[in-house]
């Protein structure tokens, strides 16, 4: 069924305000194959605006092959992950039948900027970024120290059920990639051995990060990915090339170094982490984004997608082999 988030807006913001409330604006800010997000705003009778954000799910949910959680789960790891400590945009309601929208969840707008590229480069943020990759480390500590809350039902992955997960979808393609090939084999002969799993936020890196110019890591955003695992997982996944935007040289989300990282993990109580670890994840953070991006290319050349981003995102599988090139020559 089609819903009309403009129509309903209206009626979703008396609900949240109170009597006399009102839409102040609405502008719909991204959106996937099955995921909205809309920035609205509403004035309630006292002249108080309060700024929002409703992420909707717009395409049917399958909770048994989804990879991603439900809303509802996300609504609960928000609430769960903040009282710990982490940061994340405070959760003001979980939509029901009545508001006609859908799947969706509401939190308050948190300021700040999420851009990878402008965070790396843009100079409002020169004072903060020095101190990035240690607040990363924090929160990441404070994130997997929390109970996984019991209604999220979140799914359990470790490094050689994601590496074959990965392989599979890989030898399906029918593609031949040789530096692809080569990191298959390497890391399934250097796989880290298992650790005790803990709640993942499963999709932690520079882009889905809030930076406030001021105050640094501000809110942690985009909980659909989120499950159970190893640790080293989201420490290893922030360290992946892509997400530098341009920052070689700061494997840390382009902003910062291991140690930083590492150390503000530890401090923060995390299970001290060996840095080989770290980067054995983060080889298969590479080979993951890599086959990903194989694939987006392929749905284009394939006819499957006629979106002109896939082939664009495609053209980053060389990113990811220039990586894991290096990874592999420093032996990890």
């Amino acid at each position: 069924m089609t819903v009309d988030v403009l129509a309903a807006l209206p009626a979703l913001a008396r609900r949240l305000g109170g009597e006399g409330a009102v839409l102040a604006s609405a502008e719909r800010l991204s959106g996937g194959a099955s995921m909205e997000t809309w920035s609205f705003a509403l004035e309630g009778a006292d002249k108080v605006r309060r700024d929002l954000i409703l992420r909707r799910r717009s395409a049917p949910f399958d909770p048994e092959t989804a990879r991603s959680t439900s809303l509802a789960a996300e609504a609960a790891l928000i609430t769960a992950v903040r009282a710990r400590g982490a940061p994340a945009p405070p959760l003001v309601h979980v939509c029901d039948e009545a508001d006609g929208l859908g799947e969706c969840h509401v939190t308050q707008k948190v300021a700040g900027e999420a851009l990878g590229r402008r965070i790396v480069s843009d100079p409002r943020f020169e004072d903060v970024r020095p101190k990035l990759a240690a607040q990363c480390g924090q929160v990441l500590a404070q994130i997997h120290a929390t109970p996984p809350p019991p209604q999220a039902d979140l799914k359990t992955f470790d490094f050689l059920a994601e590496l074959a997960r990965y392989e599979e979808t890989y030898r399906a393609s029918g593609a031949e990639r040789p530096v692809l090939e080569l990191a298959f084999q390497h890391l399934k002969k250097h796989a880290p051995p298992p650790v005790d799993p803990v709640l993942l936020h499963g999709d932690f890196r520079n882009g889905n990060l809030m930076i406030h110019p001021e105050t640094g890591l501000a809110a942690v955003l985009d909980w659909e990915l989120s499950h159970i695992g190893d640790p080293a997982e989201d420490l290893g996944w922030i360290c992946v090339n892509s997400w530098r935007f341009g920052r070689p040289d700061r494997p840390v989300g382009g902003f910062g170094d291991y140690a930083e990282l590492l150390e503000g993990y530890e401090a923060a109580g995390g299970t001290p982490m060996p840095l080989a670890r770290v980067r054995a994840w983060q080889a298969l953070g590479s080979l993951k984004w890599g086959v990903m991006c194989l694939m987006m290319y392929l749905s284009w050349a394939q006819g499957t997608e006629a979106s002109v981003e896939r082939p664009m995102i495609g053209r980053r599988v060389s990113e990811t082999e220039i990586d894991l090139v290096h990874l592999l020559e420093a032996g990890l």
